[in-house]
């Protein structure tokens, strides 16, 4: 079991703020760290592998004290059985695939090396060159070396957002069977909600360094249901004034839709703003975030 509590002054795009997380994971579980940019995702990961230190707090995974600010406690990176996996793989460019994983293998025998091979699909290109590898090949390498200490908790830092999504589906369902078939925690770094849905377990919504909402992905992201509310995140490409009315043109997703609003609902608002928009019966209600 992970038991998180820490504390971390950080600046991001809207100024300093205070990192204030508590989160507790049980073994083989899945969790999503999901929100904005700038809100502390990614330093949470970095502080879990022992990259950057808490101002304040405890981290316990598995029994063992990797950090306590009380009693200062602070276990390097490779005494932690953790692995990671960043977005743009990180590989060694002079080694090949085998190589690649083998390093990370260390002592870890032979046998392990094939076995991560196999359950990666890579066994027919383990002596190829990882810089003539494609994307997903390259994702795969990053990976089964990131698996090769036998990491009990495995890392992810939105590892898939640089792939095309046919490939991207594709390395969902990878993920999926390294997880199940190795049984470690994970934790993962998503702006997709939709791969957040079908990696994660449980799921942590965090606004400007604290927990905003927490549980499943159901209970996070449809917790508005039972309202009849819709609620969207939308980037704003055109605003028109036709007679009486605003036609307002969003992408959402990969999707383009027109709404139409009022002068008031668009006051303030304009092109490029990222908004919230709320949907009920036949009146759309905009939030422009800020």
């Amino acid at each position: 079991m992970l038991e998180l509590q820490i504390q971390k002054r950080l600046e991001g795009a809207q100024g300093k703020f205070e990192l204030d997380l508590q989160l507790q994971l049980n073994a083989s579980e899945s969790l999503a760290l999901f929100g904005q940019s700038g809100v502390g995702k990614t330093s949470i990961l970095r502080m879990l592998a022992g990259l950057v230190a808490p101002d304040h707090g405890r981290i316990v995974f598995d029994g063992e004290v990797w950090f306590d600010s009380d009693h200062k406690i602070n276990l390097a990176t490779p005494s932690r059985s953790i692995g990671m996996v960043f977005q743009n793989y990180a590989l060694f460019p002079h080694l090949n695939v085998r190589e690649n994983i083998a390093f990370a293998a260390g002592s870890k025998s032979t046998s392990w090396v094939n076995q991560l091979l196999e359950l990666s699909d890579l066994s027919n290109l383990q002596t190829q060159a990882v810089q003539y590898l494609s994307g997903g090949q390259k994702q795969r390498v990053a990976l089964a070396r990131a698996l090769a200490r036998r990491p009990k908790l495995l890392l992810l830092d939105e590892p898939l957002s640089a792939l095309d999504q046919h490939i991207r589906l594709q390395m969902q369902d990878h993920l999926q069977m390294m997880h199940r078939e190795l049984g470690m925690s994970m934790i993962i770094v998503s702006h997709d909600i939709a791969e957040v849905f079908k990696l994660s377990q449980k799921v942590i919504l965090i606004e400007a360094g604290k927990v905003a909402r927490r549980g499943s992905p159901h209970q996070v992201f449809l917790q508005q249901k039972n309202q009849g509310k819709l609620h969207l995140q939308a980037q704003v490409l055109a605003i028109r004034i036709e007679e009486v009315v605003c036609v307002v043109s969003l992408l959402i997703g990969q999707e383009i839709i027109e709404i139409i609003a009022s002068q008031e609902d668009i006051k303030g608002l304009i092109v490029g703003d990222q908004i919230a928009i709320s949907t009920k019966a036949f009146s759309p209600q905009i939030t422009r975030l800020r």
